[in-house]
């Protein structure tokens, strides 16, 4: 089984987005994710995410955004995490700003690894008390705690 407080990118984390728009949020995530090595080519993977972002809206509803992908730029599961207070517009289902945005990107042979991270996650964040503790969190750490709690 899956861990998202294990598999999540603490060094990746951003709990202050700076960017306002959805393609901004994810090219600021996938920056911070090129900056530490942890993908190969973030040309690609930008391309891949939006190509998948294109296809149907990863704004899940609560305030919760997925964006993910299958690439050839990851070499392993790679999940990081961004927060943003005033929230962002991701064609949600519910049609509410995205607070909480839950980057997730894969090689593309590990399918179910990838599907298993993303139904962990969706399950874990329908909670309103996950969601209420992460817009509280003050740092990376605390945001890997609350997951390793919650999970």
């Amino acid at each position: 089984m899956i861990r998202i407080s294990e598999a999540i990118c603490k060094e990746g984390i951003i709990l202050n987005l700076a960017a306002r728009e959805k393609v901004a949020v994810i090219k600021e995530l996938v920056a911070k994710l090129a900056k530490l090595k942890l993908i190969d080519d973030s040309e690609t993977f930008l391309s891949d995410i939006l190509k998948r972002e294109n296809l149907e809206s990863t704004g899940i509803g609560l305030g919760v955004a997925i964006p993910h992908a299958r690439t050839k730029a990851a070499s392993g599961l790679i999940l990081t995490y961004g927060y943003s207070k005033k929230g962002v517009d991701f064609n949600s289902l519910d049609g509410k700003p995205s607070h909480f945005i839950f980057l997730i990107a894969a090689p593309e042979d590990q399918k179910t690894r990838y599907i298993m991270a993303l139904a962990r996650l969706s399950k874990t964040l329908r909670k309103e008390e996950t969601r209420t503790r992460l817009a509280k969190a003050g740092s990376a750490q605390e945001v890997v705690e609350i997951l390793k709690e919650v999970e």
